[in-house]
């Protein structure tokens, strides 16, 4: 080997020296650069529900979550209940108040209006339920940092076995503008039959402008009646409300509607039929205004005795007497179109023209229980008289109208209707 190839072999051997102390140098700065990295330590945590974020002078990598919010939400009645219709809503706000509610009807869509208490931590419904109904409720709060919280929830509604819509009568599409006369006895039919009685008429109110006090009496286990001791006074007005929606009348039958009505109250209307003078007086307010002949029930069909008031009028009418069961071949039997005729019973008893009987009129008693009047007279009275207006029989040779038929109201005394009969 020459000289020049030793040098060479030399120089190689250095740099290859020198290479491997660079490369260990390198490693040695790594391994300390790790070694710094295990001696530190920067924790992480999850969010908050509703809320989260980077903390202010956080380092790169790192990450830090704000408090949830501190308002705790509290929907009332609980999603595992069936409720009534009529329970509100009420959603509460603890350690914060209420930014907003929204309950939907599920179906319909349908919102529930409600108000929220003025320190704003209550919110109550302030409208009745749908039945058979679920609603969503959505509740949002916020504390005093200005965090905020949801709530939901799912509510349901019961689903009653039948509803009894609370009918009154007289219809107030069927009253004229110059309202009802002062017979006119008050009356709601339920359609379903009331088991808690008690519990219904509680929720049924009339208030007369007039001042005048009546009760309560159940015609039937559907229909009641309010009057009052006396007529009502005449030209006032009377309120009447049916506050049963939502109440529970017995044996699953829930009230379906609320009703109100206002009655005008008009002059006192009163026409007396005389079976013995076989005339028929009139009086407004007391005056005597008019007398008619008159021809009422002959002996074999007489006319009810007491109290009749008028509950429907017709200008033609077809009286059938099979309609309340008599029917031929009876001799009693009937079938006769009339004219101006007024009902005053449901059993077939008319205030109306006959010009067949016009020679008994004023003299003796021959129809079939109605009252009988000439095609002047019955024209009228029917101009005259109108729902709940009053005609009086006495003498007519009749049973007691009885109580049931429309309306015997003012034939049971009053020391026996004012209790009651709930």
């Amino acid at each position: 080997m020459n000289l020049d190839s030793q040098e060479g072999q030399m120089r190689d051997a250095r740099r290859s020296h020198r290479h491997r102390r660079a490369a260990i140098g390198v490693i040695g700065v790594v391994v300390s650069a790790l070694a710094l990295a295990a001696c530190s330590s920067s924790a992480t945590t999850g969010s908050a529900t509703g809320v989260g974020g980077s903390g202010a002078g956080a380092g790169a990598g790192q990450t830090t979550t704000e408090a949830p919010a501190k308002v705790v939400l509290a929907i009332t009645p609980a999603s595992t209940d069936t409720i009534d219709v009529t329970t509100p809503i009420v959603v509460n706000a603890t350690q914060g108040t209420i930014k907003s509610v929204t309950v939907a009807n599920a179906s319909t869509g349908a919102k529930v209006s409600g108000t929220t208490s003025s320190d704003g931590t209550t919110w109550t419904s302030n409208e009745p339920l749908a039945y058979g109904a679920s609603y969503q409720v959505d509740a949002v709060g916020q504390d005093s940092s200005g965090k905020t919280a949801q709530q939901s929830s799912t509510i349901k509604t019961l689903t009653p076995a039948g509803q009894a819509n609370p009918n009154m009568v007289p219809a107030p599409g069927a009253v004229t503008s110059t309202g009802i006369g002062v017979g006119q006895p008050i009356v709601f039919q339920f359609v379903k039959k009331v088991a808690d009685k008690a519990l219904v008429q509680s929720h049924l109110t009339v208030t007369s402008s007039a001042g005048d006090k009546g009760a309560w009496y159940w015609v039937s286990s559907s229909e009641v009646h309010y009057r009052p001791e006396n007529y009502w006074t005449p030209n006032q007005t009377i309120t009447v409300s049916a506050k049963v929606y939502g109440l529970d009348f017995g044996n699953g039958i829930y009230g379906s509607e609320d009703r109100t009505v206002t009655y005008k109250v008009h002059d006192a209307l009163v026409a007396k039929a005389d079976g013995n003078s076989v005339q028929m007086k009139i009086y407004d307010n007391g005056s005597l205004i008019n007398t008619m002949p008159i021809s009422m029930g002959k002996g074999s069909t007489p006319t009810h005795v007491g109290v009749h008031v008028i509950s429907d009028r017709q200008q033609t009418v077809q009286m059938n007497s099979c309609t309340y069961g008599v029917c031929p071949p009876s001799p009693l039997a009937y079938n006769e179109t009339e004219y101006y005729a007024e009902r005053i019973s449901n059993d077939g008893e008319f205030v109306h023209e006959n010009p067949d009987t016009v020679g008994s009129q004023g003299h003796s008693n021959v129809s079939h229980g109605c009252i009988n009047l000439s095609e002047a007279n019955a024209q009228w009275f029917f101009g005259k008289f109108g729902i709940g207006d009053v005609v009086e029989v006495t003498n007519s040779g009749g049973p007691p109208l009885a109580l049931t038929d429309t309306y015997g109201d003012w034939g049971v005394p009053w020391s026996t209707w004012s209790k009651g009969n709930a």
